[in-house]
C-alpha cells in the first residue's frame, strides 16, 4: 500500500514529523539510516536539514544527492498521534476544480493532455499517483501553474 504524505515539520536533531493523508503523524529520525546511506549524514548540518521539501506527496527532498521516500517514514517511523484525514486527495481535488473552472470534461482534457480519460478519472478520484511531469502536462492543458509545497498548521 502507498501512503501519501499531505504536511511536513521538522524536529529536533535529525527528526521529521510527516502527517500523511489518512490522518496519521508519524515521527521519524533520519539519523537510523546513516548506517545504511552515509550520504544522509549531511543532513546532521541543522540548516541543510531545515531546508528540506515535501516534493509532490511522495518524498522528502533536500537537494540533487539527498531524499528519503516518505513511504520509510510511514514504515519505520513512531505513530504519535491520528488526526482526521485530509478530505480528498490534494491532487485530484485541485485537477478537478481546475478542469471544472476551464468548463472542460475529462475526455476533453484527454484530448488535450494525451492522458487516457480514465487515468484523469483516476487522479481526480484520489486512486492514482501522478508524476510531477503528468500533473505539468494537464497544468498546461488548463492554463495553470503547478504549485507543489508545504502548508505549516500551528496545531499543537
Amino acid at each position: 500500500m502507498f501512503h501519501r504524505a499531505t504536511d511536513l515539520k521538522f524536529k529536533e536533531g535529525t527528526a521529521l514529523e510527516v502527517t500523511f493523508q489518512n490522518g496519521e503523524v508519524r515521527q521519524f529520525d533520519v539519523s537510523s539510516l546513516f548506517g545504511k546511506y552515509p550520504q544522509l549524514r549531511a543532513l546532521e548540518d541543522r540548516q541543510l536539514f531545515l531546508s528540506g521539501t515535501l516534493l509532490g506527496f511522495l518524498g522528502i527532498v533536500w537537494n540533487d544527492e539527498l531524499d528519503l521516500e516518505v513511504e520509510t517514514v510511514y514504515e519505520m517511523g513512531k505513530l504519535v498521534r491520528k488526526e482526521p484525514p485530509a478530505p480528498g486527495a490534494a491532487a485530484g481535488d485541485a485537477v478537478s476544480l481546475a478542469r471544472a473552472a476551464k468548463g472542460i470534461s475529462q475526455k476533453e482534457l484527454s484530448e488535450l493532455t494525451g492522458i487516457d480519460q480514465s487515468d484523469i478519472s483516476k487522479i481526480e478520484r484520489g486512486v492514482a499517483n501522478p508524476s510531477v511531469g503528468t500533473l505539468s502536462r494537464i497544468a498546461r492543458a488548463l492554463d495553470a501553474e503547478l504549485e507543489i509545497g508545504i502548508t505549516a498548521n500551528d496545531k499543537k
